[in-house]
């Protein structure tokens, strides 16, 4: 392959902005050829693993949502799920939908987040949203208002927004009263043709033209589109129980990161909106289908570049589902939240599809009720060896299509950014 800007070149990014935590893009071109690609992470590991270990399984879920301030909720429920499930306890029904509102909530909250202030400037042509301010005011306002009804509901549902509180082990500390509620779903009312500005503003929007086939792992829903525990897929054809997730995500080392890699079938795998989409598209709201349609993302994308629009798929059906649960505890009774529990030995594990792709936790219980062993599994990390692969691939594309330094180190970014990778949590 052969470069037209026959100089060499050298991209060195350090720490690459608009990402959540420290990550660091290397590229080199030499005569033409790609002499290195890599792309490293560089966060400090924080060990959370080792504090749980004789924590009480009551705090557990407090402290696993300090693990990352963007999906704290999906922490702190996979959290309680990964105890719950090795004490067999059952959630009353009341619980088991406030904690989905609260998973709705943080999606949102995170997608939004992600598409209008990290991804909406590469396409805007500004190094960030703040210009935007001025320039195209009517985004902003878009984003604004999506994301305050998301923390809106999440202060509702999950008692802050961020850093959850009301999850607890059994149940919720509380559920809102209906008249909470009753107001809540006109705050709803109110945002959605926010979310219909949103399509118009993405459609507008000329995704890169790139794709690597890889396989997609993600939890299988059976009757709804999956947030919460279920099996565990790919779209290799790979099926395993919730309990056999090592078997899933196959962690290792390497020497240029501090994060852990996975693989499964082949050298990557790819978790989160994308993968979702992918492996669940029949269970989608009927309104996120539309959305899908308009946006011509179809069943069986490569494009990574597409996760983005992906994620605001998600947007519609996490605002037009969350609706639907909302109402329905209007007009059921919601007294009961919480289920009594004996404490005993036992092992557990639970999975939830964070806003980024499939969290694992894990835990050994001893017979005083102390966690004796622990371990995460976070999505970023699964997707970082899928970015690496992407990146080197589209770099040579790139090299092939006689590009010049500026243009492969923007697309280099996007490329990252697009994974939406928080990094910090990765190295948990």
């Amino acid at each position: 392959m052969n470069v037209k800007i026959g100089r060499p070149i050298n991209i060195e990014i350090d720490h690459l902005s608009r990402v959540e935590g420290h990550g660091d893009i290397r590229i080199r071109i030499e005569n033409g050829k790609l002499v290195e690609c890599t792309w490293k992470v560089v966060e400090t590991p924080r060990f959370f693993e080792v504090m749980f270990k004789g924590l009480s399984i009551e705090m557990a879920p407090l402290l696993a949502a300090r693990i990352c301030g963007i999906c704290s909720i999906s922490h702190a429920l996979a959290s309680a799920r990964a105890i719950e499930r090795a004490l067999k306890i059952e959630i009353p029904e009341p619980a088991q939908k406030v904690r989905l509102l609260a998973k709705h909530a943080e999606t949102l909250q995170s997608h939004t987040l992600h598409l209008f202030f990290l991804v909406a400037p590469d396409f805007l042509d500004v190094d960030s949203v703040i210009p935007l301010i001025q320039t195209h005011p009517q985004v902003v306002e878009t984003a604004a208002r999506i994301k305050g009804f998301a923390n809106r509901a999440s202060d509702l549902f999950a008692g802050r927004t961020t850093h959850p509180m009301v999850i607890k082990v059994g149940g919720s500390t509380q559920v809102p009263r209906k008249r909470q509620l009753k107001e809540l779903v006109k705050d709803l009312d109110a945002t959605i043709p926010y979310l219909w500005k949103a399509l118009d503003l993405f459609k507008s929007f000329r995704m890169p033209d790139f794709a690597r086939e890889t396989e997609f792992v993600s939890l299988r829903g059976t009757e709804e589109y999956p947030f919460i525990g279920g099996n565990l897929v790919s779209s290799d054809g790979i099926c395993k129980k919730e309990d056999e997730y090592r078997a899933m995500t196959n962690e290792y080392v390497v020497d240029f990161s501090t994060s852990k890699f996975s693989r499964l079938s082949r050298e990557s795998f790819a978790v989160g909106a994308l993968a979702r989409f992918n492996n669940n598209y029949d269970l989608l709201h009927p309104k996120a289908k539309e959305t899908a349609e308009e946006l011509n993302l179809k069943l069986g994308e490569h494009n990574p570049f597409f996760y983005n629009l992906a994620q605001l798929v998600e947007c519609f059906h996490v605002m037009y589902e969350s609706k639907e649960i909302i109402l329905s505890l209007i007009d059921s009774a919601i007294s009961e939240f919480a289920s009594h529990y004996r404490v005993k030995g036992c092992e557990g594990v639970g999975a939830v599809e964070a806003p980024r792709g499939i969290l694992y936790h894990y835990y050994r219980i001893g017979e005083d009720g102390k966690i004796e062993k622990s371990d995460c599994v976070i999505p970023t990390s699964q997707n970082h060896v899928n970015i690496y692969y992407d990146l080197h691939k589209q770099v040579e594309e790139l090299i092939g299509q006689g590009k010049g330094e500026e243009e492969i180190r923007n697309l280099s970014q996007m490329l990252v950014r697009a994974y939406d990778p928080c990094i910090s949590c990765s190295v948990h």
